[in-house]
């Protein structure tokens, strides 16, 4: 495919992307015999047009799950709402709980109870912001560099603050969740930073929306059997929760959704 022209060979990666698949920049570079210098500017232009979103080495395809995070807030409000209630028996009273990141923890910000003692901690923008406005939970903010996509801190800096956090219970985001690939992210420093937060949590569980189901991304955070309890809505395929059970999970399902 040596010297294609950009616009034909942008089409080609943006298909490509349009079937679920993340790219990498050096090995279309190689397949195209162009320049990284000519991949980085084809990706640049696909994720200015909403058809990827560039991470480091390539781009991912900008599913629900890789959407930036004002898109993800806005989408299915009720199912992740029902997925938070679902979680709060889960919460034992007098417990210091991490938001992660996620839209569907942003719907626990507002759902967690006032009289149960609980302390939060988040690395989340929008979830502190949700905490800020209730008044009524002290909280922690994981500070770092913002990434607006992710929409919070997943740098070296958060790694370093969440690495000296006693956690009870974290309410972990997941980009994808499968039995065969367990939980991933499309972006690595949100997956090292999960892994920092698995491993300063006494117990930690997954609200997982049904597109996140069955689904892979690049970089694995953590199997199944690492995953304490898992949370799904009350329509989630039953193949996929028998595959999770299999797998060692211990599935929760959700009630069915109500508006408001």
């Amino acid at each position: 495919m040596a010297n294609e022209l950009p616009s034909s060979r942008r089409t080609l990666i943006a298909s490509r992307l349009s079937a679920g698949e993340p790219v990498n920049s050096t090995a279309l570079a190689s397949e195209f015999a162009v320049s990284e210098d000519a991949i980085r500017r084809d990706l640049r232009a696909l994720d200015a047009a909403g058809i990827c979103r560039r991470v480091y080495g390539g781009a991912v395809p900008l599913t629900t799950g890789g959407a930036p995070i004002a898109v993800r807030l806005s989408a299915g409000l009720i199912e992740k709402r029902a997925l938070a209630r679902a979680a709060l028996p889960l919460i034992p009273n007098g417990s210091f709980v991490f938001l992660d990141n996620g839209s569907t923890n942003v719907m626990a910000a507002e759902v967690l109870p006032d009289d149960a003692d609980l302390a939060i901690g988040t690395n989340s923008i929008e979830a502190a912001a949700t905490l800020a406005v209730r008044h009524s939970l002290p909280m922690v903010f994981v500070g770092g560099g913002v990434d607006l996509a992710i929409g919070g801190c997943v740098d070296g800096t958060a790694i370093e603050a969440v690495s000296r956090l006693n956690i009870d219970l974290c309410l972990l985001g997941a980009c994808t969740l499968s039995a065969q690939s367990g939980v991933s992210a499309f972006d690595a420093s949100d997956a090292a930073f999960k892994r920092a937060l698995i491993a300063r949590s006494r117990c930690t569980i997954v609200l997982v929306s049904n597109e996140k189901l069955g689904g892979r991304a690049p970089h694995q955070v953590a199997e199944i059997d690492g995953i304490d309890h898992v949370v799904v809505s009350h329509d989630a395929p039953e193949a996929e929760i028998a595959e999770l059970e299999i797998a060692g999970a211990h599935v929760l399902r959700a009630e069915p959704p109500q508006a408001g």
